[in-house]
C-alpha cells in the first residue's frame, strides 16, 4: 500500500474508524477520503456509486456499521440486519466496479455459533445455531463474508473479513442502552461514585468469558494485514478452509465478574457488586483462535487493565466534562 495511495476509511468517525485513521496517519498515510454519515449515507445505493465514481480510491477498510450491545442486538433487529446489509452491500459492490485494490472488512466474532468450540477457528463459521440476542447482526456479517469470498471468486477481486472480539478504547459508545459491557460498566461504575450510591448492579451472573482487544491494537492489526506480501495476502484469500476469513484477537480473556471488579477498582467505586441474574448472560465464552494471525507475525500490544485505564480517561475527558 504505497503512501501515496488513496485511502477510503469508512466509518470513520467510530471508534474502529477512528482508530484506522490515527494509526494510517501516524503510518504517513495523509491521502484519506472521509465522509461523514450526513455527506454520504451508506445505505443509499446511488450515493455510495457515485461516490466511488467520483473518488476512485485504491484501498478501502470497511468499519462503517450499525453496532451495539446486548440490549440494542436484541430489540432493534431490524435495524442492524438491514442498515448492516446496506452498507457493506454496496461498498463491496462498488469497490469491485471501481477496481478497488484491496479492501478490509471488518466484523465481529459474533458471526459465530453460540456454543461454538473454544477458542473458535474460522472454521467454526455456520456450523451451529448463532447466539439469538444478536442473530440479526451476525447473519449481516456472515452476509458480508461471503460477499467477499463470492467476489474474489467470481471477480478476481482482493477482498479480506477481519473479525475482532470485543473492542473498547477511545470513542467507545456510552449510551446505556446501546453500548457493549465494558463502556456500560466504565459509564455505571462512574455515575456510582460521583452519586454516592451503594452499589452497582450487573448484568446476569458475571460468569460468562469475554475476550478483549483495544481498538488501537485493532487498528494496528488492520493495518498490518492491508501491508502484507502478495503471497502471503493471497494465502488469506484463497484459504480452504475458511477462505478471505481471519480472527483478530488478543487472548485476553476475563469473566463479566472479573471485568466488574477490575473497572470497580480503575474508576475507584468502594460500594457493593449485585449480579442482576433475571438478565441475560448471552454466549456463556467467546475466546477466538487468532494463531492464523498470530503466525503471520501480529500480536496485541495493550495489555488489558492498561487499556481499561484508558479508556476510563477518555470517557472523563470526552463524556463527563463536555
Amino acid at each position: 500500500m504505497e503512501h501515496g495511495a488513496k485511502i477510503f476509511v469508512a466509518g470513520h468517525r467510530g471508534m474502529v474508524g477512528s482508530a484506522i485513521v490515527r494509526k494510517l496517519e501516524q503510518a504517513g498515510y495523509h491521502n484519506l477520503v472521509l465522509k461523514t454519515s450526513s455527506e454520504l449515507d451508506l445505505r443509499n445505493q446511488s450515493a455510495v456509486a457515485a461516490f466511488f465514481e467520483q473518488e476512485k480510491p485504491d484501498y478501502v477498510f470497511l468499519a462503517a456499521a450499525r453496532v451495539g450491545g446486548i440490549i440494542a442486538n436484541s430489540t432493534r433487529k431490524a435495524e442492524f440486519l438491514y442498515d448492516n446489509l446496506m452498507i457493506q452491500t454496496n461498498v463491496i459492490h462498488e469497490a469491485w466496479k471501481n477496481s478497488v485494490k484491496r479492501l478490509l472488512f471488518l466484523g465481529s466474532t459474533c458471526i459465530y455459533p453460540k456454543f461454538a468450540p473454544q477458542p473458535i477457528s474460522e472454521t467454526d463459521l455456520l456450523t451451529s445455531p448463532l447466539e439469538p440476542s444478536n442473530d440479526a447482526y451476525a447473519i449481516a456479517k456472515i452476509a458480508g463474508i461471503v460477499q467477499c469470498r463470492s467476489y474474489n471468486q467470481q471477480y478476481g477481486t482482493r477482498f479480506l473479513a477481519a473479525m475482532p472480539n470485543n473492542l473498547y478504547g477511545p470513542g467507545d459508545n456510552y449510551d446505556l442502552t446501546g453500548s457493549h459491557v465494558l463502556p456500560a460498566l466504565l459509564r455505571k461504575f462512574h455515575e456510582a461514585k460521583q452519586s454516592g450510591s451503594p452499589n452497582v448492579t450487573v448484568w446476569g451472573t458475571g460468569t460468562p468469558l469475554r475476550e478483549f482487544m483495544h481498538v488501537d491494537d485493532l487498528a494496528d492489526a488492520s493495518l498490518f494485514l492491508m501491508l502484507l506480501d502478495e503471497k502471503r495476502y493471497e494465502n488469506l484469500l484463497t484459504y480452504s478452509d475458511a477462505p478471505a476469513l481471519i480472527n483478530v484477537g488478543s487472548g485476553q480473556e476475563i469473566s463479566i465478574a472479573g471485568l466488574a471488579q477490575m473497572v470497580q477498582q480503575v474508576v475507584g467505586f468502594n460500594g457493593d457488586l449485585i449480579f442482576d441474574t433475571e438478565k441475560p448472560d448471552g454466549t456463556p465464552r467467546k475466546l477466538a483462535d487468532s494463531s492464523r494471525l498470530h503466525a503471520l507475525g501480529w500480536k496485541h500490544r495493550i495489555e488489558f487493565e492498561d487499556g481499561v485505564r484508558d479508556a476510563y480517561r477518555w470517557f472523563v475527558k470526552n463524556k463527563v466534562a463536555s
